[in-house]
């Protein structure tokens, strides 16, 4: 019985499938493995949900969705205030997370307020946070 490179015996691989390196470089119409199913994700939603990531990638645009997420609705001025920053900032960030979707607003005579778009701006604040307060330990 051969040892593979990381300690682990040829016996405890499955016999029915070829290992990673015992395979063809697949083309690009190639399954190389039957056995498993393409992502249900296409490569543009692939691309749009990376965007959203690197959108919410930046620390001062999820502390501005927190203060919103945690005051329902806010005007710019009190953002900036919130999270100890410029209004400039704010507003740059607020126009990204409009354009994107996160963000929603109303005017109300010279002030514009903002608010999470809907409830799953909100679900996905809080499953982040939630992800990240259980640690890392995962085994």
């Amino acid at each position: 019985m051969q040892v593979s490179t990381n300690g682990a015996s040829d016996a405890a691989l499955p016999s029915h499938r070829p290992s990673c390196e015992q395979r063809e470089t697949p083309r690009q119409s190639d399954n190389p493995n039957p056995d498993l199913s393409p992502p249900s994700v296409s490569l543009d939603e692939a691309a749009d949900l990376a965007g959203l990531f690197r959108l919410l990638g930046d620390p001062t645009r999820v502390r501005i969705l927190y203060a919103i997420l945690e005051a329902g609705e806010l005007c710019v001025c009190d953002i900036a205030s919130a999270v100890a920053t410029t209004e400039t900032k704010v507003s740059q960030a607020l126009r990204l997370l409009r354009s994107a979707g996160v963000v929603r607003n109303r005017r109300d005579g010279r002030n514009i307020y903002y608010r999470l778009d809907d409830t799953h701006v909100r679900m996905t604040l809080d499953l982040c946070r939630e992800h990240l307060s259980h640690g890392t330990d995962h085994g």
